[in-house]
């Protein structure tokens, strides 16, 4: 049967078995016409020569494609699936957890963030070849509802705020990474449901304001908890994340060389940086007598700081110090990056050392430089 044909598609009887297109020997493409209005479901059918016997995978409705471009993704999906079948995979109907779990095995960073808006939310057990457009949206709905913690006072009270678009942009990334990572490993046959599902809201980044000079960051070193205090001062004199810099290792930091090999962090792949004397002697000191697995910068008992055990003593500290409300752990990394900016360095060498983007360091501190511009230009005089 020729499944190319909107018209001949639209005029199948709707059926428990679908209406079966081949494609080539083992290999066909199945279309199940809706009972009620609206778009069928494609259904591929692939022959294991392994496994001796046809194996089924449902592909979705392709609704984001016009009528006239259905059958040709669906068609691609399908020969997607025979490949990996013929190279000896599957199209496994693992769960969207499943998925992003394994995601966070080789991104650190991400497992906090599923923990906190994705394992718990229903879509975490939707089954990968189950998974919809609808069940992506609902999620992205809960998500951007869901108030942003920002502080505890005392009594431990917590506070609130509505999230922002930028918040929600940055766990929707996290997530398409996962089923990304999903659909090339051939656990799920189209990258359909997520394509608008989770696409990024426009104009969402805002540029950060809340800045802290180099005396108050001094005072709020001065404030900070003893066991506290070597990653606090980290952060203040690296413009690391800080999941990147929790997640170091003592064998990251060479002594010999002052070297710091950042490995675990959004921006990807490893990068080197060469540290002055003061910020080497710190790490010289934090691994010591350490082996090159132990945490480098560690909480009392040898633990990886997280965002709920690091948030805590700035707080304190910055409550103490009398510095401004909303004072956290990525102040610190904007107010040092304000600084590099400010002080003349490239945006190129900038956004390397930070594990950033140019575009992002133009976006949010190409401004500082305009006193620069102004001087060079005034330097131009005759």
């Amino acid at each position: 049967m020729d499944l190319s044909r909107v018209a001949d598609r639209e005029n199948l009887k709707a059926q428990r078995e679908p209406h079966w297109h081949r494609l080539s020997p083992g290999r066909f493409l199945g279309y199940r016409p809706s009972a009620k209005e609206g778009a069928g479901t494609w259904i591929a059918r692939v022959y294991d020569e392994a496994g001796r016997k046809y194996r089924l995978s449902a592909l979705g409705d392709f609704a984001g494609h016009p009528s006239r471009e259905r059958f040709q993704a669906a068609k691609q999906a399908a020969e997607t699936l025979a490949a990996l079948i013929e190279r000896g995979g599957a199209a496994r109907a693992e769960t969207v957890k499943d998925a992003a779990a394994r995601y966070a095995e080789a991104n650190p960073e991400a497992l906090g963030r599923f923990k906190r808006h994705l394992f718990t939310d229903p879509l975490a057990a939707v089954s990968l070849p189950k998974l919809r457009k609808s069940h992506l949206e609902g999620w992205r709905k809960r998500l951007a509802a869901k108030p942003a913690s920002i502080a505890r006072r005392n009594g431990g009270v917590q506070v609130t705020r509505p999230r922002a678009a930028a918040s929600v942009n940055r766990e929707m990334a996290m997530l398409r990474a996962a089923l990304n990572a999903a659909f090339r490993a051939g656990d799920i046959a189209t990258d359909l449901p997520w394509r608008e599902a989770l696409r990024p809201i426009r104009a969402a980044s805002r540029r950060r304001t809340l800045y802290l000079d180099r005396g108050q960051r001094r005072a709020l070193l001065d404030a900070c908890d003893a066991f506290a205090l070597p990653f606090v001062t980290a952060l203040c004199l690296l413009p690391l994340r800080p999941g990147a810099l929790a997640s170091l290792r003592a064998g990251d930091f060479d002594k010999r060389t002052s070297e710091l090999t950042v490995g675990k962090d959004k921006a990807g792949g490893d990068r080197r940086l060469l540290l002055p004397p003061v910020t080497a002697a710190l790490f010289a000191t934090a691994a010591k007598d350490k082996l090159p697995a132990a945490v480098l910068l560690c909480r009392p008992g040898g633990g990886a700081w997280c965002r709920d055990s690091w948030s805590v003593p700035i707080e304190r500290a910055a409550k103490a110090a009398g510095l401004p409300v909303g004072t956290c752990a990525y102040t610190l990394r904007h107010s040092v990056i304000t600084d590099l900016v400010a002080s003349g360095l490239d945006l190129m060498t900038c956004a390397q050392v930070s594990g950033t983007s140019v575009e992002m360091i133009q976006l949010h501190y190409a401004h500082l430089q305009k006193e620069g511009a102004a001087k060079a230009l005034a330097g131009l005089a005759l």
